[in-house]
């Protein structure tokens, strides 16, 4: 796998389990005879990662996170399985880079009096038109 600057925390390999699947799709008389597929399974809760990286990852709203914390990938561009391999780590890379940053913590502010002012003007001037737009009621 390719090391590239940003990755702070390297996936180790030997926690990865590949496995050799069919591809899905169209591939002509190829398609059922060769796995060229791979599913990658790597288990976050037993990884090598920082302990706050592992929360994060299990925070993450993603599919490819089983209940148990478990992570599947499934590569299928390539006909060849170990470009699909390669795919696979890069893509799991990816997504541990994605939290291995600190999130910013969110202050909290309030609007300012212009704002507020502007929003209660907008509002008033709505009602205003779909006032006009209203049928005129009979009065007795």
């Amino acid at each position: 796998m390719g090391s590239n600057a940003t990755t702070l925390f390297p996936v180790l390999e030997d926690e990865v389990e590949f496995s050799a699947i069919r591809a899905q799709g169209a591939g002509g008389q190829n398609v059922n005879k060769v796995s060229s597929a791979v599913h990658l399974r790597y288990p976050i809760p037993s990884a090598s990662l920082p302990e706050d990286i592992k929360a994060r990852l299990l925070a993450l709203n993603d599919q490819r996170i089983t209940g148990e914390g478990v992570v599947v990938i499934k590569a299928q561009t390539s006909r060849s399985q170990d470009f699909n391999r390669q795919d696979a780590l890069q893509r799991l890379q990816a997504l541990v880079d994605s939290v291995s940053r600190v999130p910013k913590a969110r202050k909290a502010t309030r609007p300012t009096r212009g704002s507020q002012l502007r929003r209660l003007d907008g509002k008033s001037s709505r009602a205003q038109v779909k006032q006009q737009r209203a049928r005129v009621g009979h009065h007795d």
